[in-house]
């Protein structure tokens, strides 16, 4: 399994002059993402999709892991156009999660549906709601109102048919897209 950190976003939400991956929390989101992708030993290697929209990112990760430069146009179009440069079940994760942890990566690969063509992991509104938390992106799984956490186990060649597995977990279910976001990391940290 190939890991893909979604590291090209404009960042627009957050309304400041820093690229949000750059953000600290102990230290920047996207090496922290990294960090945990690679002491979680479930990779044989590590990409982060980048973008013109993110030049700093780029250089401060290309030390780390390899590229693949997008166009930078949207996350569905730089999402496929890195998924068409790679050939194994991908794990696809945004690069803003501060609190993604190597533990967390090893429980959702250990729950990978190996026929499934694409696997999301989503968390309940429930969850989100005893937690103060919200996610922007909703589905509704076996009747139940969940919201996707930029995680996902893609076979690259296969169709885009979804499968959504619940997964509630606060490690993935924080992500920064607001100021607001970036504000409750500190209070939530179990």
């Amino acid at each position: 399994m190939i890991a893909l950190i979604m590291a090209g976003g404009k960042g627009t939400r957050m309304n400041m002059p820093e690229e949000k991956l750059l953000l600290k929390y102990k230290k920047p989101t996207i090496l922290h993402v990294i960090g945990a992708l690679q002491n979680s030993k479930c990779f044989s290697k590590i990409f982060a999709a980048t973008s013109p929209n993110s030049p700093n990112t780029e250089k401060l990760i290309s030390e780390h892991i390899d590229i693949i430069k997008t166009g930078g146009k949207d996350y569905v179009t730089d999402l496929n156009y890195a998924l068409s440069a790679l050939d194994d079940f991908v794990f696809v994760v945004s690069g803003d999660l501060p609190l993604l942890d190597y533990t967390v990566i090893q429980d959702l690969v250990s729950k990978h549906q190996k026929d499934t063509q694409w696997q999301s992991f989503v968390v309940t509104e429930k969850f989100l709601d005893q937690n103060k938390l919200s996610l922007e992106y909703s589905t509704t799984v076996d009747g139940e109102q969940c919201y996707y956490t930029g995680i996902s186990i893609v076979n690259p060649k296969g169709s885009n048919q979804e499968t959504c597995t619940i997964h509630n977990d606060i490690k993935i279910a924080i992500n920064l897209n607001t100021k607001e976001d970036y504000s409750k990391i500190p209070k939530t940290v179990p």
